[in-house]
C-alpha cells in the first residue's frame, strides 16, 4: 500500500526551491502512476506555477479576501455560514488539473494577527484538501516564515534546500529549530543545490540534518527557465532530475 506524503520544500531565497519542488512533482508523477498528486504554491510570487506551466486565475487568498469583503458589513450568523459554504466550490474552481497532478496557489500571506473564523475555516479546507491526495508538494515561501503558514502545520517530510553558502546552511538549521516546535514532520533532509566544487564539501555544515543529495548547476534547466518551458519536460538525465530522484529515494518517498 502506498504511504501518503505531505512534502514541504523550504530554505532561503535564491537557492532553487521552486525548481526542486517542480522536479519533485515530476518524479512523483513518473514513479507513482495513477497517484493523486497536489502541488501547492505557497510562495506569493507564484513561481511554481511558471515552473510547471500552470496558469493561475485565482488563489486561496483571493477567495479569503472575497469572502471577507462580502461579509464585512453582515453580522448575521446565518449569512456568515452561507458565505463559508461557498468556500468549497470556490476552492474547486481555483484548482488547476494538469496531466498527472493538480495545482493550487495560496497567494500572499494573510496579515499577522488575523484569527477570524473565515481564515480558520480556510485552514481546515486546505487540510481536508490535502487529505484527498496521495502526495502533496508544498513550495514554501523563502526564509523561516513559511513554517507559520497555515498549510504547513502537518507535514510528513520536510525537505530543506541550501546552496553551499554559510548563510544558506544557517537558514536551514534555523528552519529546523522552528519546525521542531511548530511542525509535526516525520522525516527531514537537505538538498545542497548548485554544488559545483567538491573541494568545499568539507566546509558545508548542515548540523543534524542529513544531506540527501548534492546537485550541480543544470545548464538544461537554465535554458528551460529562459524559454519558459515546464520542468515536467526535463529529460531523465538532467542534473536536477537525477539529484531530486536521489533525494526522494534517500528520504524514502520513492
Amino acid at each position: 500500500m502506498m504511504e501518503k506524503a505531505i512534502i514541504t520544500v523550504a530554505g532561503k531565497g535564491g537557492v532553487g526551491k521552486t525548481s526542486i519542488s517542480a522536479a519533485i512533482v515530476r518524479q512523483l508523477v513518473k514513479s507513482h502512476t495513477g497517484a493523486r498528486i497536489l502541488a501547492i504554491d505557497a510562495d506569493p510570487a507564484v513561481g511554481l506555477a511558471t515552473a510547471l506551466d500552470v496558469e493561475v486565475s485565482q488563489t486561496i487568498d483571493d477567495i479569503r479576501r472575497a469572502i471577507t469583503e462580502a461579509g464585512a458589513g453582515d453580522r448575521e450568523k446565518k449569512r456568515a455560514k452561507e458565505l463559508l459554504g461557498e468556500v468549497n466550490f470556490r476552492i474547486l474552481d481555483a484548482m488547476v488539473e494538469k496531466d498527472g497532478f493538480t495545482f493550487i496557489a495560496v497567494g500572499r500571506p494573510e496579515a499577522a494577527g488575523c484569527y477570524c473564523s473565515i481564515n480558520a475555516y480556510l485552514k481546515e479546507i486546505i487540510g481536508m484538501l490535502s487529505g484527498q491526495f496521495d502526495f502533496v508538494v508544498i513550495d514554501g515561501e523563502a526564509g523561516i516564515e513559511q513554517i507559520n503558514r497555515r498549510v504547513m502545520e502537518k507535514v510528513t517530510h520536510l525537505l530543506l534546500v541550501t546552496d553551499p553558502s554559510k548563510k544558506g546552511t544557517q537558514v536551514i538549521q534555523t528552519i529546523k529549530k522552528v519546525a521542531d516546535d511548530l511542525v509535526m514532520y516525520r522525516k527531514i533532509g537537505v538538498i545542497v543545490n548548485r554544488f559545483n566544487d567538491a573541494s568545499v564539501k568539507t566546509y558545508i555544515h548542515t548540523g543534524e540534518i542529513p544531506v540527501l543529495a548534492y546537485i550541480p548547476d543544470d545548464e538544461e534547466l537554465a535554458l528551460f527557465d529562459v524559454l519558459g518551458k515546464s520542468i515536467m519536460a526535463l529529460p531523465d538525465n538532467s542534473e536536477l532530475v537525477k539529484g531530486v530522484q536521489e533525494a526522494l529515494e534517500n528520504i524514502e518517498i520513492v
